[in-house]
């Protein structure tokens, strides 16, 4: 595959990490509590690479766009570990590979997996992305709820030229373990692509999508049976029908197709 090709750092640091092909790209095998552990031993001085590990998530709407966005697949060709952030993925999976996705792992339940666990191991955050409300009231509402988490920085995304460069710059030498980058799909990537080079002390960047939205309270999740059924983004699509609803109905289709013709049983 052509993302094990180009980044032979990122190979090497996740070798142990077994995937599957899903719909065209390439998922950790992990549930939930296993990646969450995998990026806390990544933090570990012993097991940094030289630059930020690179994390995204894909759903149903990300493997439609990339196979009809060439840039969009580039960029999460370059990801070191792609996580399977939809239920309908699993679903897949499970009915066609012997080796199946073993959960959802969706960002908004991984943050509070890594957040405990970083909490007792001493290690740090940064948050970046979203309105500068909606980061201020995520943060705040993470430090209520992890008060011994060490969040050394927080930014708004909404930045460009040479204010984003010095950012960036800023973000570096405050060196956190766990960079969260929450810029919607694909510019979070594209952030990555651009700005990891200038990110050495970094450990992890975890790409994280409308993640600040539910932290801090202005959006809320679907009901856990919509959730368990894969029906999440019809309740999206409820609370934001003119912004959703065309998307989806135009990837939907296009990604239920994919779930069905582009799969391997499994690969490492």
């Amino acid at each position: 595959m052509l993302e094990r090709r180009v980044n032979l750092d990122g190979r090497a640091a996740t070798a142990d990490v077994p995937r599957i092909t899903v719909g065209g790209l390439r998922m950790a095998a992990l549930d939930l509590e296993a990646t969450a552990d995998f990026m806390i031993e990544a933090t570990d001085p012993d097991n940094r690479i030289g630059r930020p590990l690179f994390l995204t998530s894909a759903n149903g709407e990300v493997l439609a766009r990339c196979s009809t966005e060439p840039q969009t697949e580039r960029l999460f060709r370059a990801a070191d570990l792609i996580n399977a952030d939809g239920q309908p993925l699993v679903a897949a999976s499970k009915l066609q590979s012997w080796f199946p996705l073993p959960e959802r792992v969706a960002t908004t339940d991984l943050f509070h997996v890594v957040a405990r666990k970083a909490e007792a191991a001493g290690r740090t955050f940064y948050m970046f992305g979203a309105s500068e409300d909606e980061n201020l009231a995520a943060v705040e509402n993470v430090q209520k709820m992890y008060p011994d988490l060490k969040i050394v920085g927080r930014s708004h995304g909404y930045l460009r030229g040479e204010a984003l460069r010095a950012k960036v710059d800023e973000i570096n030498a405050l060196a956190p373990d766990y960079l969260w980058v929450a810029l919607g799909v694909p510019n979070e990537q594209a952030f990555v692509e651009e700005f990891s080079s200038h990110l050495t002390n970094v450990g992890v960047i975890k790409t994280s999508g409308g993640l600040f939205n539910f932290l801090s309270g202005s959006r809320a999740r679907a009901p856990l049976w919509m959730q368990k059924i894969g029906l999440e983004w019809a309740w999206r699509t409820l609370l934001e029908p003119r912004r959703l609803f065309w998307r989806y109905l135009t990837t939907n289709p296009r990604a239920l197709y994919l779930l069905f013709s582009r799969n391997r049983p499994f690969n490492r």
